[in-house]
């Protein structure tokens, strides 16, 4: 027998084997389109661990891209959020979270400018979730904050991520906690989440914060005039800002009013004592004084034990509160509901059926 010969069935033998194996059964029929939808979950799972690993290697961009992520509605993206979600969360809690509010105009962009300056000078990388209102054409962000804290957008140490408002009560963004476990698994030491400022949005935010920041103007009023109880009795601080020039006087007087009125309200479950402090962000004056306080109420409330249960408490909140946003998405995403809805409200439009009756059916459809 020649040598080629022997190869030719040598390699006859090879390319056959495969064939004459019982054990190894031959795949059933797979059309192209689901061979397609396989290559296309194996690449989104390729993508999504490369994400996550760039993320917990602190990479700005694969941040930022994850968030883009978590803040779309697409169903498609869903899965992916989650699993994103599900490993960056034993890579977060490390981070001190630092609520700020305030009406708009009273300086809250440059005092975080001023402040986030601060921190970053000290070596801290800093993470500032601002929420922006909502453009009113696009529903996107208008991005002022990114505009108004020119240095601190240009530091390598900070990250700043304008999320649009949208629909959400008060202004809250709808996924602000998932961007605050992605932030501190990208190795962020503070979290400064800035709200619109303009109601219920506070609540929220308490609720996602370890220190609660009040900024007010002095000779606005609100001294005196009642004090909006429910945020006060959250506040943590007080902040007096732009307490300078010819606000000096008036922003003293305004201290020493809201002094008097916090001995009115009742102690706090963290037993802190909150301070009114006076600011001028923009003169760059009390904002050192500010971090130590904020460092002081740190290291009291991890003395007895408030800090770690707060966050418990807030991990609560968060799982009830996603359960009642998956109820909402399901019930509304829900075809023979998408049907009825629009009969419906026509309905108690017209004074057809009361809106209660209208939604009891409608309820009664899921």
């Amino acid at each position: 027998m020649s040598i080629i010969t022997t190869l030719k069935q040598s390699k006859k033998i090879h390319q056959s084997a495969l064939g004459h194996t019982d054990e190894v059964q031959k795949p059933k029929h797979i059309s192209k389109k689901s061979a397609a939808l396989i290559r296309a979950k194996r690449k989104q799972q390729i993508e999504t661990s490369q994400l996550i690993a760039s993320i917990l290697k602190g990479e700005i961009t694969s941040l930022s891209q994850a968030i883009t992520l978590i803040e779309s509605s697409a169903e498609k993206h869903q899965n992916q959020v989650r699993e994103i979600i599900a490993e960056c969360i034993q890579h977060s809690g490390n981070s001190l979270r630092i609520g700020i509010t305030g009406v708009p105009g009273v300086g809250k962009s440059t005092f975080i400018e001023s402040f986030g300056k601060l921190l970053t000078e000290q070596g801290k990388k800093v993470a500032v979730l601002a929420i922006d209102p909502s453009s009113s054409v696009s529903g996107g962000s208008i991005l002022g904050d990114k505009t108004r804290m020119e240095e601190l957008v240009n530091n390598p140490l900070a990250f700043i991520r304008p999320s649009p408002a949208g629909k959400s009560l008060g202004g809250v963004a709808r996924k602000t906690r998932e961007s605050i476990i992605l932030c501190e698994a990208a190795g962020f030491d503070i979290i400064l989440i800035e709200t619109v400022g303009v109601g219920q949005s506070e609540t929220a935010v308490h609720s996602m914060t370890d220190f609660f920041l009040l900024l007010k103007l002095a000779g606005a009023g609100d001294e005196l005039q009642g004090i909006k109880r429910g945020i006060i009795e959250m506040a943590d601080a007080i902040l007096i800002n732009k307490s300078d020039g010819k606000n000096k006087e008036a922003a003293l007087k305004a201290k020493q009013e809201f002094n008097r009125a916090l001995h009115l309200y009742p102690p706090k479950q963290s037993n802190w004592k909150p301070k009114v402090k006076l600011t001028s962000a923009l003169e760059n004056e009390g904002i050192e004084e500010v971090w130590k306080m904020i460092l002081a109420y740190e290291a009291f409330t991890k003395e007895n034990a408030y800090f770690f249960k707060n966050r418990m408490t807030q991990n609560k909140q968060w799982m009830l509160q996603s359960i009642e946003e998956q109820l909402k998405n399901n019930f509304f995403n829900d075809e023979s509901v998408k049907k009825e809805l629009s009969i419906q409200l026509k309905k108690a439009e017209n004074n057809e059926i009361s809106p209660f009756e209208a939604a009891a059916y409608l309820l009664g459809l899921k």
